[in-house]
C-alpha cells in the first residue's frame, strides 16, 4: 500500500509517494513525455549536498515532464538516518534494474557485492547514464579488495571515472571555495542536442582539473575559472584559463559486446550549482537525450516550489532526517 506524504526537508520542500517504510523516494511521473520511462538517482557524497538536489530534480522531472523518478540515498544501517558520510548502504538499489536512465551522484562509495552486482549490471549492459561531480571517483574499495567489484575503485588505474566517465579524480583546478565556475559552451558542439536550451550555468563549485579525455568524447562545456564566488566575477587571467578545463562531455561509448553506450559527465553538481538555471537544463537534456526522446527547443526546469539547498562542505548535511519523514 502506497502513501501520499508530503515533507519539508530545510532546505527544500517537495512531495513524493513512497512505501511506509522504504528509505528511498518515488517520484510517479504524470503527464509528459516520459511518462512510463524510469529514471533512477542514486546520491551519496559526503560534501555537495546530492541529498538536496536529486529529490529536487526528480520532483521536477516527474510533475513536468512525466518520468518516473526514484531517489536512493546514503542511510546509517543504526538510525535508519540519511547520512552521506555512511559508504556502504544504499538501500533499493534493486529499482536500478527497471531503469532506463541512471544519475549518479556518487564519492567513495564501497557497497556490498549483492547491491553492487545492480550497478555493474547496468553499466555493462550498455544503458545511458550520467555522472555529476564527485562521480568521477564514486567508488573506493579499501576493505574489500577482493571484491570482483574491485577495478570499479578510484585506486585502480582510474577505475569507473576513467573507464566509463573518461576521467577520474585529478585535482581542484580553481582555487576551492574562493574561485567559483562559469560553463562556457564549447562553440564547435553548440548544436548537440544536450545544449538545446542551456544558458547561464555558473556554479559556486570549483573546477576540477581533467588530462586527457577519451578520443570519442565530445566536450559540450568547458569551465572558466571566475575571481571570486558570485556569478558576476571576471574570469581568472593566465594559465588557469587557458585552456579552459572541459567540464561537462559526452561519451558514445564502445562495448565489447559491439554495442554504443551513451555516457554522460559533468564535474559540476553541487546543490548550490542548480540555483542557476543552465545545470538544470543540462541535466534534463540528458534525461530526454539518454532515454531516446527529442529534447525539445524549450523545457522547464525550475524547481517545483523553493529549492534553497545547503552550501558544500563536509559534514555540512541536515542531521537527523530519515526519509519516513516525509509522512
Amino acid at each position: 500500500m502506497t502513501t501520499t506524504i508530503f515533507r519539508t526537508l530545510l532546505p527544500l520542500a517537495f512531495t513524493a509517494t513512497v512505501m511506509a517504510d522504504d528509505p528511498w523516494l518515488v517520484f510517479e511521473g504524470t503527464k509528459g513525455p516520459g511518462k512510463g520511462k524510469h529514471v533512477v538517482f542514486i546520491s551519496g557524497d559526503e560534501e555537495y549536498r546530492t541529498e538536496e538536489s536529486f529529490p529536487m530534480l526528480g520532483k521536477m522531472l516527474a510533475e513536468k515532464h512525466g518520468f518516473k523518478c526514484t531517489v536512493l540515498f546514503s542511510i546509517d544501517p543504526k538510525t535508519g538516518e540519511i547520512n552521506p558520510n555512511e559508504q556502504t548502504n544504499i538501500p533499493g538499489v534493486e529499482a536500478i534494474d527497471s531503469a532506463d536512465f541512471l544519475v549518479f551522484g556518487l564519492r567513495f562509495r564501497e557497497l556490498p557485492d549483492d547491491k553492487m552486482k545492480h550497478i555493474v549490471d547496468y553499466v555493462e549492459a550498455g544503458k545511458p547514464l550520467l555522472g555529476l561531480r564527485t562521480s568521477t571517483h564514486a567508488f573506493n574499495y579499501e576493505d574489500n579488495k577482493q571484491s570482483p567489484y574491485a577495478s570499479w575503485s578510484f585506486g585502480s588505474d582510474g577505475g569507473f571515472g576513467k573507464k566509463v566517465l573518461g576521467e577520474t579524480w585529478i585535482n581542484h583546478h580553481g582555487d576551492h571555495g574562493k574561485e567559483s565556475t562559469r560553463g562556457v559552451i564549447e562553440e564547435a558542439n553548440k548544436n548537440h542536442p544536450l545544449l538545446r536550451g542551456v544558458e547561464d550555468v555558473w556554479g559556486p563549485t570549483d573546477v576540477y582539473g581533467v588530462t586527457k579525455l577519451p578520443d570519442d568524447a565530445t566536450v559540450l562545456l568547458r569551465g572558466q575559472v571566475l575571481t571570486g564566488m558570485k556569478p558576476t566575477d571576471g574570469a581568472v587571467e593566465g594559465k588557469k584559463n587557458d585552456p579552459m578545463m572541459p567540464v561537462a562531455w559526452v561519451r558514445e561509448r564502445k562495448l565489447e559486446n559491439g554495442k554504443t553506450q551513451k555516457v554522460i559527465c559533468s564535474t559540476m553538481g553541487s546543490s548550490t550549482d542548480f540555483v542557476s538555471p543552465g545545470l538544470a537544463r543540462f541535466v534534463t537534456n540528458s534525461v530526454y537525450w539518454g532515454t531516446g526522446l527529442e529534447v525539445p527547443a524549450k523545457l522547464d526546469t525550475a524547481p517545483v516550489g523553493k529549492y534553497a539547498p545547503t552550501n558544500f562542505g563536509f559534514n555540512g548535511f541536515k542531521k537527523g532526517v530519515k526519509v519516513s519523514d516525509l509522512k
